[in-house]
This record gives structure tokens, sequence and C-alpha cells, in this order.
């Protein structure tokens, strides 16, 4: 007779890991299946040539120091009973929107952020107060209008369109699912965890905290599978009156369950349930956005040969904003836009010995797919030549790394896929999200992107969540 379990968890991404923990405090039967060989989902890492790469982390975003109330980071370490000092978080020296003609600085302190918008749009003080008051007294965590867009409400505040544009670059790249604009509860999320919270970085890394988080789930009795991937949710009943029953796994193996949560997406855990329920996923359930990322070692620290002190550069060449998928072109990537961090850059107790800087930008999946099912060297040779004209765009708002480059790796959404499961690279998930986390089939539910909440805080938080509400609700 198969194994039955209280709740099954598939995905041992943020969100799974964290509902794990909720649901085995609790006493519950838990079982995490991971089809990966390393948890961690979205953020996790690989070892090269001796090294440990980070996957996904640019930041630990909602940062908050130890004491302060009524933040997510304290209520997430609350309701998974870690302590603060335990995740050594160091937080950002600042970091940057930049603009050809405009820079905009913040730290973890607003004062410095509001003195900028005043320092570069006199003007605008006024409106951006107004803006400010609205985010803080909006529940974005319950939001009464999930499908209204920011630029439409940005545009009722403030009248500058560079400040609108630099406003929604940060908060588009990441964060949002939807081309071109951003679901104003998201900006809302977003704005206060970069403004008002702020950014940190775990010392040594996300490896830390996933030993933090896979020790504490396991201590509590939850199990834990890996290279187990899901091939079926199997159902009982029939018609109106199916509901999820368990899964059967790509070995073959059937586990029985009271209750599924899935953070594997909306379509493909539709399509995990069968033909029926796989049609009733629509454009808008399937990610659509994705990103190539290059890492850079250099034998010296940002600070050392090029005077850069931020954590984080979000850049744009022009004075407007474009976020979508890119045509194919040469490169496959935007190279008009994207990401620089910067580990170094963030307060630690023992200082990396090396350089680190990410490089972040928007790609075409569908031409990334295609390479990659060719020739090994062919996307080889054209993930490196594409990295190369991004780095050219980037050099023009950081230093250049590649005079003290000793080492490289990069990733596509070909990666994404392989590695995660998402569709396409999709790394925000569906446009589309579903913030209750209920599907058409009772007794499954999602977590994770596709339900809603952003960055690594939220989607611990979403995990957690989902499972006060879902199975926990009678009890907790």
């Amino acid at each position: 007779m198969a194994d039955k379990y209280d709740v099954i968890l598939i995905g041992a991404g943020m969100s799974g890991l964290a509902a794990g923990i909720r649901l085995a405090q609790y006493d519950k039967r838990v079982l995490l299946l991971e089809r990966h060989y390393l948890w961690g989902g979205l953020n996790s890492f690989y070892k090269r040539r001796g090294r440990i790469f980070d996957v996904g982390l640019h930041a630990l975003t909602n940062f908050a120091p130890r004491g302060r109330r009524g933040v997510p980071l304290t209520k997430l370490l609350r309701q998974l009973r870690i302590r603060h000092e335990d995740l050594q978080l160091g937080e950002q020296r600042y970091s940057e929107i930049a603009f050809p003609s405009e820079r905009l600085r913040f730290s973890n302190e607003f004062a410095l952020f509001e003195s900028e918008i005043a320092r570069a749009f006199p003007t605008e003080v006024d409106g951006f107060r107004r803006l400010t008051s609205a985010i803080f007294e909006y529940d974005s965590f319950a939001p009464a209008d999930p499908d209204v867009l920011a630029r439409k409400v940005l545009s009722e505040y403030l009248r500058e369109p560079l400040l609108i544009e630099m406003l929604m670059l940060p908060m588009c790249y990441y964060g949002s699912a939807i081309p071109g604009d951003i679901a104003w509860y998201q900006f809302a999320i977003l704005f206060k965890s970069f403004y008002d919270e702020g950014f940190a970085r775990p010392e040594g890394g996300i490896r830390p905290l996933l030993d933090i988080l896979v020790k504490r789930y396991k201590s509590l009795g939850g199990e834990l599978r890996m290279k187990s991937g899901v091939a079926e949710i199997l159902r009982t009943g029939c018609g109106d009156s199916q509901r999820a029953a368990g899964v059967r796994l790509d070995s073959g193996e059937e586990l029985l369950a009271d209750q599924i949560l899935s953070s594997a997406g909306f379509a493909p855990t539709m399509e995990m349930c069968g033909a029926e329920m796989a049609r009733k996923v629509r454009p808008t359930d399937r990610g659509q956005l994705s990103f190539n990322e290059t890492v850079i070692v250099t034998d010296k620290p940002p600070l050392t040969f090029g005077n850069y002190g931020a954590a984080i550069t979000f850049f744009n060449d022009c004075e407007t904003f474009a976020y979508s998928s890119p045509d194919p072109g040469v490169w496959g990537i935007d190279t008009r836009s994207g990401v620089i961090c910067s580990p170094n850059n963030y307060a630690a107790k023992e200082p990396l010995k090396e350089g680190w800087m990410r490089f972040t930008a928007l790609a075409n999946a569908e031409h990334w797919e295609q390479l990659a099912a060719g020739p090994r060297e062919e996307y080889e040779s054209h993930k490196y030549a594409a990295s190369q004209a991004f780095l050219d765009s980037a050099a023009r708002f950081a230093p250049d790394p590649r005079p003290f480059e000793i080492d490289r790796d990069a990733f596509t959404p070909h990666t994404i896929r392989r590695f995660s499961g998402h569709p396409r690279g999709a790394v925000y998930g569906a446009p589309n999200k579903r913030l209750d986390g209920t599907t058409d089939l009772p007794g499954l539910f999602l977590m994770g992107t596709d339900q809603g909440l952003l960055g690594v805080v939220g989607a611990m938080l979403s995990g957690i969540s989902m499972a006060n509400r879902h199975s926990l609700q009678p009890t907790a």
C-alpha cells in the first residue's frame, strides 16, 4: 500500500521549505519532493572550478534589523521560529537606479531615497510624498484591486515621465511577470521592501540560509526527497466530486496525501492533473519573461578597481524603459537595460577575498532553447558572445570587470527551465496570479511565484501563508 502523508509539497524552493517547516511544527506528516539534486529552486547554488556560485540571489530584500515589528522579515522569522542572528545578514552600502541623465541612490534608510527624489525632481516632492503615503497605507498583501497596474497609479501622483520610468525599472526587474508593467499591489510590496526596509545579503551567500531551512525542516521530522520529480497528481472521486489524492513520481512510485501544495506554477501543476485540467490553462497562466545572467569573478573587489560601492545598479540606456521578452536579434538578449550586482558591497564579518559582479539581462527563451537543442559548442560560444555584448552595455554604468577577470559563468532561460522546471525559464511565473492559492481541484493548492509574493522573503511567506490558510486553519 502507498505511503500516506498529511501534506505533500512539490518543489524544495524557498516556498516549499518554509511551508514544510511551518507544517512540521504542527506535527503534520509532511513530504517535500524535488526533481533537482539541490534544494533552493530559483535561489540555489552550484560549484564550478572550486567556487560556489549563487543562483538568483542578488539581495535579500525586506531587510529589517532585529526587533523591528510589523514587517515581513520579522513575521517570517517568528512563524518559522528562526533567530534573526542566525541569518548573518550584512546590509548594503547603497544601491542605485541609473539612467543616462540621472541617477538615484537608495540605502536601508528611506531618508536617502526621499532626499534623492527632492534633489533630482524638486517639482515632484509633494506628489512623491502623497504616493509614499498611499503605498504605506495600502494593504498590498490582501489587495482589493489585484488587477490594477502600477503605471496608471503612478501617473495619478507624478507628472515627470523620467521619474515614473526610474521607479518602474527596479520593480519590474525584481518581480514583474507582466510585460511593460507590474501589478500595483506588487509594486507596493517591492517599494516598501526596497526603500523602507532595504537590501541585505546572508554571509556566505544563499547556501548558509538554505542549510538553516533544511536543517530546521528535518529536525522537525519533515521528509525531503531529492531527484523525485512528480509525473502526475492523483485524483479520487469522479466528475465534480474529484479531489487531489496524492502523486505519482517519475519513477512510477505512488504516494498518497490529504493535501498537496505545489510551487511548480499554475500551468505545470494543472498539466500534472491530466488533459481535462490542462485545458483550463489560459495564455496568461504561462510566464513570458526570462533572463540571462553572467557572473564575473575578479582578482580584486570592485571598490578597489573601479571605486564601485553599489550593491545593485539598475540601469537603462535611454529615457524610457522597455520591459518585455526581446526579439531574438543577434544575441537573444536586451542590452538596453539590466541589473548589476556586487556581493562585495554588503557588510560582512569576513569580506569576500575575490571580486564578484553579476550581470542580468532580459532574454528571449525560444532563442536560447533552440540554441541549446543544437551543438553544445555553438550554444556555449553564443552564450559567451551575448555576455560580452551585455558587458559592453553595462560598462557605461559600472566599472568593467573584464580586465581583472579570473573566472566566469553564465546561464540562460534554458538553464533556468532545466533546473527549476519553470517553462520558458519564467522566473516570476505567470502574469495571472492566484492570491488565495486555490485551484479547480479540491485539496490542491499553489504557493510560490504563481501565488503572487516576491523575493526570497516573499517566497517563504507565500509557503507559510498557504500552509496556514489551507492546512492549519482549523488548528493554528
